[in-house]
């Protein structure tokens, strides 16, 4: 990683101060997201052990989605008016706050407000994509203590982070143990489990109590008054948008209900689901450390759309296999390849925004996502319980093979500055004579 002196791998930053914000970030992250893959497994697997349905799921995931659309928005607006460091420490305590309520309340209106507080919900599955709420604030500020041409690979290694975060909670979730069981009995099979996501969670926030964040550079200020929507990026604001939404809507059918399909479809339960997603985060190391080189290779917008794709079409293969093992090994396939994909879409968000709207952005960028999540949710459930446990998996696919080309027809145009620069100089650089 990053050392105190100033000096960076690969160049990625300068100043020492800002070597140590970055490393701090990234232990934050990686903490959280132990907390979040954690989360992600035994979330679902003990609100099944209370009795709930998959509609029932679905419903508590759309209270969740909601919650986190507006506290994002919230997070984007403020922390450019009054900094990114409130947010990193506060949303990981309320994180942490919420696992120790499902660790010693089973009021189902409790557990409601808990988990929508909490964000359990996103960033499910695999556990190392989305990471709260904050995650806007965070994104700037590591875009703000990065050079441009150094963000991809500085993206690429805090999803280095997520991933091995991940790793160590999917391990946590053989903490918990699932077999059947009454439902005053499921609270003391999963205590530990929920404590052990309160304890990374809140070390998420103490990590962040150090950061120091720039100052804020010559010729820009903060936004003062009301919050309002980005104006200098409403362009880029609004095709985000509406990508952002087919996306959000199919993300909706998987994320929240992937570990509790796996257990429906195969009867597995956490120690199987956790060693699987362990061996995800495990394989997907290094596709996210890989992403920077495919950007310079094959172009930023290019190499979304590529993954994104490719993500799409995996998915029947998975809903399909006959056996856990093979429906395992495809989702392994399919998270490395997506997960190349995901610190590039978010370095991306950052690079075009105006420098002063860049937490707006990114707040902004996934409400309708968020929203959009919060609807399929339950038609998914319904359709879990009452059609196919394929179906709303399928349904996914098609509106992720959508989302990709709608990417490209957006973003191929509009490349980010150090592409540009890249291009500007091979144009100017003099021909030389064979």
């Amino acid at each position: 990683m990053i050392g105190e002196s100033g000096k960076t791998v690969r160049g990625i930053i300068r100043p020492a101060w800002a070597n140590r914000t970055f490393n701090l970030v990234w232990y934050a992250r990686t903490s959280m997201s132990a907390g979040r893959a954690l989360a992600g497994i035994i979330v679902p697997l003990y609100l099944a052990a209370l009795g709930f349905s998959g509609l029932a799921l679905g419903e508590l995931f759309v209270s969740v989605a909601l919650v986190s659309a507006v506290i994002s928005a919230l997070t984007g607006f403020l922390s450019d008016r009054i900094g990114r460091k409130p947010f990193l420490i506060a949303l990981p305590l309320l994180t942490g706050a919420a696992a120790i309520v499902f660790a010693t309340i089973r009021s189902f209106p409790v557990l409601f407000v808990a988990a929508a507080v909490g964000s359990f919900g996103r960033g499910a599955g695999a556990g190392a994509g989305a990471i709260g709420p904050y995650q806007p604030a965070e994104f700037a500020l590591v875009t703000e203590v990065t050079p441009a041409h150094a963000r991809n690979a500085a993206f690429g290694r805090l999803q280095f982070g997520s991933s091995f975060g991940a790793l160590v909670g999917s391990l946590l979730a053989m903490l918990a143990h699932v077999q059947k069981m009454s439902p005053e009995a499921a609270q003391g099979a999963f205590r530990l489990a929920f404590i052990a996501t309160a304890c990374v969670s809140l070390a998420a926030g103490a990590l962040a109590l150090w950061i120091t964040e720039p100052p804020v550079p010559a010729g820009l200020t903060r936004p003062r008054g009301r919050p309002r929507l980005p104006v200098k990026s409403r362009k880029l604001l609004m095709r985000l948008w509406a990508a952002n939404s087919v996306n959000g809507l199919a993300i909706g059918m998987i994320g929240p209900f992937l570990t509790y399909w796996f257990y429906r479809r195969y009867g597995v339960g956490p120690t199987q689901i956790g060693l699987l997603y362990a061996a995800v985060n495990a394989l997907s190391m290094t596709s996210a450390l890989s992403a920077a080189g495919l950007a310079r290779r094959w172009g930023l917008v290019r190499t979304v759309t590529t993954v994104r794709i490719l993500t799409a079409l995996l998915i029947t293969p998975m809903v399909l296999a006959p056996t856990f093992i093979f429906a395992g090994v495809v989702y392994v396939v399919r998270m490395v390849i997506q997960r190349a994909g995901m610190p590039l879409r978010q370095s991306y968000v950052l690079a075009m925004a105006d420098p002063e709207e860049r937490s707006s952005v990114a707040g902004l960028s996934n409400v309708p996502s968020q929203i959009a999540m919060g609807l399929s949710p339950l038609a998914a459930g319904y359709m879990l319980d009452e059609v196919s446990l394929s179906i709303p998996f399928e349904i996914a696919g098609a509106l992720q093979l959508l989302n990709g080309a709608m990417y490209w027809y957006f973003f191929h145009n509009m490349p980010p500055s150090e592409e540009i620069e890249v291009t500007d100089t091979r144009l100017a650089a003099p021909d030389i004579p064979t």
